[in-house]
């Protein structure tokens, strides 16, 4: 923070603004297609003007603050809450908060995500960390992880995800918006000769009882002169916006149609790119027959494409519009050859990997007291096989960028969450220094993760070095999205519970097998970031390693594999699925214990009283216990991950005998809240999200190509099977945590536990099926 604060300051070095707007190469100086407030302002690169203050923060001539904003809009609500830190720190209304993309500098960086999300890598040194206060569990840190964070932080890599933009924004941005305000208050105390004591702020304009009064524009160009001085935060007692429901001012543009996604950028002369990849992943197109494609009216080209940044190789049809494009791709005829190792099997695979928790144990994670005693001295053990499958983001916009190489320098208009790591590839692909590649991040049509993969990119830029100078903009149907996605890594879990001859559980031992996921991603976009490609994953194993039950010896280990199926982060990542597994299982041993499983957890929590004020909101809330309508049941599970605490109780029934849940009640401590609004809204993404999956997500892998094609075979829920979401907070004083995912891991085992209650039938494999 003092490294951050220091150079948050205009006036750093000798009156020079020393990071931010005036040390942007030019690339970088561009508005965001995607910024809601006005179509006419910061659109298709046109800088916002103003007079700079700090990194973050410049003034505009009418008074209006800018705000240098380094994270992607995908629906999340982030292009509304990092604005309302600056409005209170600034006094302003938030309707007075302009966003402009900010570019590749140092403080841009997502250090939270990127530490909360880095693999252990075994060669580093070893410390111990108190994960939790309250619990008083220790887990496992690598002096590594921090080394990693700093280096995010110094290159600047902008990244949006890991629920981490609020809990990483939250002291850097109401410390610039504070240090904007100190030197726009120095500013107008020196040029009134008054002292700034006496001056006060409402709604962007600064005064004094005297008379003198100014708005923010009218101070700007002496403000940028002035030190800030002491600088100080606003009191909590203080705030008038941070807690309270904004709304968010990305809604109209949406619902209108003009917000820009990055299927609506137009860049005149375009040509559109449809792309083909082998059927089988990891394949790669033998003799390919253009002429019947090039014979089509409207098809220009035929461009081969390598497998970049972990794809699959294949080729794109470059037409004068997206029909001509796509129809000209399924024109070409092509002999697809296998990848030479073998074709990929989604069933062997999880052969293999139930074969792999029998002869590796894997890298422990986490170990409290001794399993093998308690083991050794059981009077009987309970053990389950818990298995998910691979699964895809299905994003509702399909993959896509356009791009343009000319004259040495390359523009890229596309929607991801990685605008650093999308210049730097367009760079390599292009063979042009990283100066000389412009990204304009739209808005996103989904990210959960996908777009934290730049194959896409490469793809875009290789096509248009063959197209004269001409911009072309690539589009990925939706088969080839479901298709050649970076899926959520299959996974098989053995969890095996000690029971003591009081009928106690004396200990609990979990083994996991599935890919590691971050080492291969770092390896494909940061290469010198990345360390081996089969090292432990915390992504991967989190969820497991970190429960909060009292147990009184524990050891958690996982096997990181690596299968051959592409993979990558999916919403809430390893909480995902490990969820599934540990409450699943907690609800077998309530079971088992013949003791009602929100009872059971309450016995289990005593020492961790935060989890348990979730758990007890949750239960009050949904009146655990009470009456239901006949054939409804309810199930409960609780989960924390990115920071943030969070049970739920579904309310379930089997209509013709499939799983219909009716009502979902979530409670979360997500510390200190910004938007009330927009975490409720996260919950009720999160419950349609993880309940899509749950019923209905698998991806099967036959010969190498995977079954599913699009939205019949691989099912969204509906409209008319949405539950009702009902979200309540905890309040709390901590830092912010996240919300964008902490929602999803519950609610599989939640409705595993209501269908168990209903049937009698224990299901342990993803999705949730009774047949």
């Amino acid at each position: 923070m003092k490294r951050r604060a220091w150079l948050l300051s205009a006036a750093g070095a000798a009156g020079a603004l020393v990071v931010g707007w005036s040390v942007m190469p030019a690339r970088s100086r561009l508005g965001s297609a995607a910024r809601p407030w006005s179509a006419s302002e910061g659109a298709g690169g046109t800088e916002l003007q103003g007079v700079v203050l700090n990194g973050w923060i410049k003034i505009a001539a009418d008074g209006a603050v800018v705000l240098a904003m380094p994270r992607s809009e995908m629906g999340q609500g982030v292009h509304t809450a990092l604005p309302m830190l600056v409005a209170e720190e600034l006094d302003v209304p938030l309707s007075r908060v302009r966003i402009e993309q900010a570019g590749a500098d140092s403080i841009y960086g997502n250090v939270a995500m990127f530490v909360a999300s880095l693999p252990f890598h075994p060669l580093d040194s070893e410390g111990e960390h108190d994960d939790d206060a309250q619990t008083g569990k220790a887990t496992k840190v690598r002096v590594g992880e921090w080394m990693v964070g700093k280096i995010a932080r110094e290159l600047g890599i902008n990244a949006t995800g890991g629920s981490s933009s609020v809990a990483d924004a939250w002291d850097v941005l109401r410390m610039a918006a504070a240090t904007a305000r100190a030197s726009l208050l120095g500013a107008a105390s020196l040029e009134w000769k008054l002292p700034v004591a006496e001056l006060g702020i409402k709604n962007g304009v600064i005064s004094h009882p005297s008379g003198p009064s100014a708005h923010y524009g009218e101070l700007a160009k002496f403000a940028a002169a002035t030190p800030p001085g002491k600088v100080t935060l606003k009191a909590r007692k203080d705030w008038q916006l941070i807690g309270q429901s904004a709304p968010r001012p990305d809604v109209p543009a949406k619902v209108n149609g003009t917000a820009r996604f990055g299927l609506d950028v137009r860049v005149p002369d375009m040509l559109y790119a449809a792309v083909r990849l082998c059927p089988m992943l990891g394949g790669s197109p033998g003799a390919i027959e253009p002429n019947a494609a090039l014979a089509q009216h409207g098809v220009e080209r035929l461009v081969h494409l390598p497998a970049y940044a972990g794809s699959t190789a294949g080729f794109a049809v470059v037409g004068k519009t997206t029909w001509h494009a796509q129809q000209g791709a399924q024109a070409v005829q092509v002999s697809w050859q296998q990848r030479p190792v073998g074709a990929l099997d989604s069933r062997e695979i999880e052969r293999e990997l139930e074969a792999v928790l029998n002869k590796d144990e894997g890298f422990t994670f986490y170990e409290k007291g001794s399993v093998e005693a308690a083991e050794a001295a059981a009077s009987r053990k309970v053990e389950a096989v818990y298995k998910a499958p691979y699964l895809a983001h299905a994003t509702l916009e399909p993959m896509n960028c356009t791009a343009q190489v000319k004259g040495g320098k390359v523009h890229v208009w596309v929607p991801t969450q990685v605008p650093q790591m999308a210049a730097a590839i367009a760079a390599r692909v292009a063979g042009v220094p990283l100066d000389a590649v412009t990204v304009t991040t739209t808005l996103l049509g989904g990210g959960f993760g996908r777009r934290l993969e730049v194959d896409y990119v490469a793809q875009a830029v290789r096509v248009a070095m063959d197209c004269g100078g001409r911009p072309v903009q690539l589009a990925w149907s939706r088969e080839e999205d479901t298709t050649h996605d970076f899926y959520r890594p299959m996974h098989v879990a053995r969890l095996r519970a000690a029971v003591d001859a009081q009928g106690q559980i004396s200990s609990l031992r979990i083994q996991s097998a599935g890919d590691a996921i971050t080492p291969r991603w770092m390896a494909r976009g940061l290469p010198a970031l990345a360390g081996p490609v089969d090292a432990p994953d915390k992504t991967t194993a989190e969820g497991l390693f970190d429960l909060p039950y009292g147990f009184p010896s524990q050891k958690m280990s996982h096997v990181a594999t690596r299968m051959g199926v592409p993979v990558g982060f999916w919403r809430s990542v390893g909480h995902s699925h490990n969820a599934f597994f540990s409450e699943s299982f907690m609800d077998e041993l309530a079971r088992g214990a013949k003791q009602d499983p929100l009872e059971w957890r309450r016995t289990l929590l005593k020492d961790a009283p935060r989890y348990l004020a979730v758990l007890n909101l949750a239960a009050s809330k949904a009146g655990w216990g009470g009456p239901l309508p006949a054939g409804q049941a309810r199930g409960v599970a609780l989960h924390e991950s990115f920071g943030s605490i969070v049970a739920q109780v579904v309310e379930v029934s089997l209509p013709n005998g499939k799983p219909r849940v009716h009502r979902v009640v979530c409670a979360i401590d997500c510390g200190t809240v910004v938007n009330p609004s927009i975490v409720a809204q996260q919950m009720e993404s999160a419950v349609v999200f993880a309940l899509t999956a749950a019923l209905h997500g698998k991806i099967d892998i036959h010969e190498g190509v995977v079954q599913q094609k699009n939205f019949p075979d691989y099912p969204m829920l509906q409209l008319a099977q949405a539950p009702l979401v009902q979200t309540h907070i905890v309040p709390s004083t901590r830092t912010p945590g996240g919300v964008g995912e902490p929602g999803v891991p519950p609610l599989a085992p939640a409705v595993a536990n209501a269908l168990f209650v209903l049937t009698g039938k224990r299901l342990r494999s993803l999705p949730l099926t009774l047949a």
